[in-house]
């Protein structure tokens, strides 16, 4: 992959709620980024906070610009593998935003693709730079309660009412399992490797929902279950990682701010960015309880990675046989869910030889 000069120019497709909320703030926090295109439908909302850009209402006339080096995919889950394709022959770096891709076919095409060209290709699995999850990682990899038996990792919300938006609607690539799910699989992975198979639970519970509302996946491993779950109809939460060892238990909580920092406005590395306030809780063998400050989360790093990988002095921070992982961990629970059954990874050797 050729090395690109220390600016790099940047053209962002989609800016709803993903593409404002979180690619444009982190970028602007990297002083080698700088958007120069964005493509949308609205060109005054995104000149509201880019006065600057050029604003392309069709993604193909952004991918066509001969001064654009870095290409990021932030819409509707359903363009991600075309979008992404129609970049990388154009010969343009690529991010996709999560999920990666509908189907792990596509995802194969695209990495089959990226090698072809010799081009970056990543996606933004942007929750392993979180408080919550970075804080738990360093208590697994310290052995703080010995070997790992049961995981739990939560992301649920109470949301009642149906939205008529494209992520609750019936179209390819809706619902909450390919909306939360991958950010889930991505740390479960990261943390735990391949799984041996998966077993997954798809429903829709909400009056009026069209797409599934509520997930419960579990992850088979020779020695130790990961449980992963996302739900709209859990008022007060639960907590977001809860794990078991054979010396104890430790619970996480709350989960990271960033999210709830950059809807409030907070410009990323602001005082307070990623400060975590709620600690792990860790209880030993004998039941004492203690306190373990939670680290410092910060989502620009996925960002600073890609510019490092860029410019040649470092590596791509989700390369693509991760990317590839997670949707076959998607796909396996979408059919396990539909033969309500335990199932493998579709993964050849190769693609499992590429784990460490």
């Amino acid at each position: 992959m050729s090395q690109l000069p220390s600016t790099i120019r940047v053209g962002l497709i989609g800016y709803g709620f993903a593409g404002k909320t979180f690619h444009k703030p982190l970028l602007m926090a990297d002083p080698r980024m700088r958007i120069t295109h964005v493509a949308s439908s609205d060109s005054a909302k995104v000149h509201a906070d880019l006065p600057d850009v050029t604003v392309d209402a069709d993604p193909a006339t952004l991918i066509a610009c001969k001064d654009v080096d870095l290409v990021i995919i932030a819409t509707p889950n359903a363009h991600h593998a075309p979008l992404a394709r129609q970049a990388l022959l154009a010969g343009k770096n690529v991010v996709v935003d999560k999920p990666f891709t509908l189907t792990l076919a596509q995802a194969r095409d695209l990495v089959a693709l990226a090698a072809q060209q010799d081009k970056l290709l990543s996606v933004f699995h942007n929750r392993r730079w979180d408080s919550d999850f970075l804080s738990v990682k360093n208590a697994l990899t310290t052995g703080l309660i010995g070997r790992i038996t049961h995981f739990e990792s939560h992301i649920d919300r109470f949301r009642p009412m149906v939205r008529k938006r494209w992520r609750e609607g019936d179209q390819p690539g809706a619902g909450l399992w390919f909306d939360l799910g991958p950010h889930l699989v991505d740390q479960a992975l990261c943390l735990f490797g391949l799984p041996i198979a998966v077993h997954g639970d798809l429903m829709r519970q909400r009056n009026g929902a069209v797409s599934d509302d509520w997930a419960h996946v579990v992850l088979e491993y020779d020695h130790h279950r990961v449980i992963l779950h996302c739900s709209m109809l859990v008022a007060g939460g639960v907590p977001r990682f809860v794990m078991h060892g054979e010396k104890g238990s430790i619970l996480k909580r709350k989960p990271d701010g960033q999210e709830a920092q950059l809807l409030a406005g907070m410009a990323p590395g602001h005082d307070g960015w990623g400060y975590d306030p709620d600690p792990l809780l860790m209880y030993d063998e004998h039941g004492s309880e203690q306190e373990i400050p939670a680290l410092m989360g910060d989502q620009r790093c996925y960002y600073a990675h890609i510019a490092d990988a860029l410019t040649g002095v470092g590596a791509n921070p989700v390369p693509p046989f991760q990317a590839l992982a997670v949707m076959a961990v998607i796909e396996a629970a979408n059919q396990s869910a539909r033969a309500k059954a335990s199932v493998g990874l579709d993964l050849t050797s190769e693609e499992i030889a590429a784990w460490p």
